[in-house]
């Protein structure tokens, strides 16, 4: 009877933690998708409700002003087109380096693997700060260009680490089968290594992604030519100006339709769209074991 009641203890216990886990992470999500909310609703409300503050939980005047003079205000079309370029060509960049890379320091006949491993590892505390960083781009001619973007930031220590911890689990006995079938190290890391490191790959190509996506701060320091930005630079232009020529909220009725701050908020939207599409093509893979049922008996 104690065993009983003991147990059933345990599971209303259970079900109390399970219960109030559930509410803070329900709190959690909500904290954290309304900024997202709040300007979808905004971008596609009338703009004197947004300035007056009435726009909280749901649209009021609704009409897609802002976001037809979002897509023609001027450069907006080329940013788009430079994003998906850093985003694309700067994703596959970084995953040549840091694949290529993570498979030999996974090896432990690397010569001076440990060495190679300690000096990159040392790399993700200490560096040389953003000036020197900025000064060699000048030195190697990569200001204002769009090598300097997708070069210059092909690899990150932290990804890099995931691919080679991931590498290291690939059992040993695939690779050795290959080599007494006379395959190349290349060909073994094309067609052994690669295809079983799918959600490994999956998980930092998104992660490489998302920080090429969203990145502007050094687009925005090392491009100076307005036809190679990107649009989040595009976009923080866009927010300098308003900021600096508030006087346009002062002309704002109940009858327009759009204004400076809604279209801003609409060019938010626009640009998290691609994102928010690509995330569950790849979520798929990120819980998914990259050696279950690769080797048998």
């Amino acid at each position: 009877m104690k065993k009983k009641k003991s147990s059933r203890l345990v599971t209303r216990n259970e079900k109390i933690f399970s219960f109030f886990m559930s509410m803070i992470g329900i709190i959690i999500t909500i904290l954290s998708l309304y900024p997202v909310f709040y300007v979808i609703i905004a971008s596609v409300s009338k703009p004197f409700f947004v300035e007056n503050g009435e726009v909280m939980f749901w649209v009021k005047g609704f009409n897609l002003e802002s976001y037809r003079q979002a897509f023609a205000k001027d450069g907006i079309w080329l940013a788009y087109l430079n994003t998906f370029f850093y985003t694309f060509v700067g994703v596959f960049a970084n995953m040549v380096f840091t694949a290529t890379m993570a498979y030999a320091l996974s090896k432990q006949r690397l010569l001076f693997r440990k060495f190679f491993t300690i000096m990159t590892v040392f790399t993700m505390w200490f560096n040389a700060g953003m000036i020197p960083l900025y000064m060699t781009f000048v030195d190697l001619k990569l200001l204002d260009t769009r090598t300097g973007i997708i070069i210059g930031f092909a690899l990150n220590t932290y990804n890099l680490i995931i691919l080679k911890s991931f590498f290291e689990q690939v059992p040993q006995s695939l690779e050795e089968a290959a080599f007494i079938d006379g395959a190349s190290n290349l060909r073994i890391f094309y067609h052994i290594y690669l295809p079983l490191s799918k959600p490994a790959l999956a998980t930092v190509g998104m992660f490489y992604g998302v920080s090429r996506w969203n990145g502007y701060f050094w687009a925005m320091n090392l491009l100076k030519d307005d036809n190679k930005i990107p649009l989040q630079v595009l976009l923080k232009k866009l927010i300098v100006d308003q900021v600096a020529n508030e006087t346009e909220a002062g002309i704002i009725t109940m009858d327009s339709l759009a204004s400076p701050t809604t279209v801003i908020y609409a060019i938010i939207i626009i640009a998290i769209v691609p994102m928010a599409i690509a995330y569950p093509f790849v979520q798929k893979y990120f819980k998914k074991g990259a050696t279950i049922g690769s080797v048998k008996g």
